[in-house]
């Protein structure tokens, strides 16, 4: 069996994001959508929401599984025995980073791969951070977000953690 791990924070998460999602499901035999957490991001939503979130959107999906952790990504592959990571890529200033991680998780996991899927057009420019801003000027989501996740989102916005 081929499985895979997405990796994120997917703070929240996005139509982007739920594209990487849905076209790895058609690649692997399963997908791991692993919350992770990034040191550098001051998260929105709490992992358990952020998890919630992703199997409300992903329901549709049969070969999806969602999981949280905290461990490093290289470790927790291996503890999950996958040897690929998924990485979406929206423009070469992504490639740079996730080019450098990849490298680090081969170092810490010989074994772990990490495949690059680019992002589809419509979707090249999105990023949470870019929701969370619109999010905060009343813009119409609809086309960012999974209808699924809107409302909590939007309730966030205006009570946060």
């Amino acid at each position: 069996m081929s499985v895979a791990i997405y990796p994120g924070s997917f703070d929240p998460i996005t139509k982007g994001h739920l594209n990487i999602i849905e076209r790895a499901a058609k690649i692997f035999d399963k997908v791991i959508v692993c919350v992770m957490v990034n040191a550098e991001k001051k998260p929105m939503f709490l992992p358990e929401e952020r998890v919630q979130f992703i199997r409300n959107s992903t329901k549709h999906i049969t070969n999806v599984e969602v999981d949280f952790s905290a461990k490093l990504l290289a470790d927790y592959a291996r503890e999950r025995n996958v040897k690929v990571v998924v990485k979406g890529l929206r423009a070469a200033t992504d490639f740079e980073k996730e080019f450098q991680m990849a490298l680090i998780n081969k170092k810490i996991n010989s074994d772990l791969e990490t495949m690059f899927l680019t992002s589809e057009h419509q979707f090249m420019y999105l990023s949470s951070s870019v929701v969370k801003e619109l999010g905060g000027h009343s813009v119409d989501l609809t086309d960012f977000l999974p209808e699924a996740i809107i409302p909590s989102f939007q309730a966030r916005l205006h009570s946060p953690i």
